[in-house]
C-alpha cells in the first residue's frame, strides 16, 4: 500500500551528505571537550589551589608569623596532640589584644566576640572532604614541617591554599617521604633549611624513627 501521498515530504539535497563526516568528527570532539572540561574543571588542582577566603578579621601571618615570629603552636596548639590543627578562640588573640591595638576598627570582631562570648566565624582554608582522613599530630611529631602542606604562611598577609591536597599530591608524599623530613623540633620554622642534602638527612630520619608511610586506601578512607 502506497503511504499518504498528501504528506509533506522534506528533500534535503544531496551535497548534505558531504557533511556527515565532519557532524560526526564534531559530535566526538564535543564529547571529548566536555569530558576534559568537566575532568579538569572539578579536579582539586583547579578548584582549590589559589583559595584565599575573605575572613572576618583581616589577620595577617606575615605580621604575626613573620615579623613578629609567632610560632604556628601558640594559635595551632592542637596540632602535636588532636588530628585537627585547633582555630584559635577568642581568648587566644586577646592574650595580647587586650592590650596591642585595643582600639583598631580591624579587631572589632574580635571585641564583639570577647564581650559575647560567640565565637568569630573563621573561614577555614585548608579544608578536607569529609571522606578524608587527615592527622595533624602523626604528621608533625614524624618531623612533615608545616611548610610542605601551607607553604610559606610566613609570608602571607592572606592566608590561601598553596597545595592540591589531592590524593596523588598526598601519595607522592607517602611514597617519598625523605623529601620533607626535617628534625621534628624544626617543623614550625618556615626559615629552616638542611645543613646537608634534603635526601640524605631525610633517609636518616626515616631510618632512624622507622617512618614507612602506608599507602592501603584506609589509611585515609575510613
Amino acid at each position: 500500500m502506497k503511504g499518504n501521498t498528501n504528506s509533506p515530504r522534506f528533500v534535503f539535497p544531496r551535497w548534505l551528505n558531504l557533511l556527515r563526516p565532519a557532524i560526526a568528527v564534531g559530535g566526538a570532539g564535543g564529547a571529548v571537550y566536555l569530558a576534559v572540561l568537566v575532568t579538569l574543571g572539578f579536579s582539586p588542582k583547579t578548584v582549590s589551589v589559589g583559595y584565599q577566603p575573605e575572613q572576618p578579621v583581616p589577620y595577617s601571618h606575615r605580621l604575626h608569623v613573620g615579623e613578629l615570629g609567632m610560632d604556628c603552636r601558640y594559635c595551632h596548639n592542637t596540632v602535636e596532640r588532636t588530628a585537627r590543627a585547633a582555630i584559635p578562640p577568642t581568648q587566644t588573640c586577646m592574650n595580647c589584644h587586650s592590650r596591642v591595638r585595643t582600639n583598631s576598627d580591624k579587631l572589632t570582631p574580635v571585641f564583639e566576640s570577647f564581650a559575647t562570648g560567640k565565637p568569630v566565624q573563621w573561614i577555614r582554608v585548608h579544608d578536607l572532604p569529609d571522606y578524608v582522613y587527615f592527622n595533624h599530630s602523626i604528621h608533625v611529631n614524624r618531623g612533615v614541617g608545616c611548610v610542605s602542606c601551607h607553604g610559606r604562611i610566613d609570608t602571607m598577609e592572606e592566608v590561601r591554599q598553596e597545595e592540591a591536597l589531592s590524593m596523588g599530591w598526598c601519595l607522592e608524599c607517602h611514597r617519598a617521604p625523605e623529601k620533607h623530613l626535617r628534625p621534628p623540633e624544626m617543623v614550625t620554622d618556615m626559615n629552616w633549611k638542611p645543613e646537608k642534602e634534603q635526601i640524605e638527612l631525610g633517609r636518616r630520619l626515616r631510618e632512624e624513627r622507622n617512618i614507612n608511610p602506608p599507602t592501603d586506601c584506609i589509611t585515609c578512607h575510613r
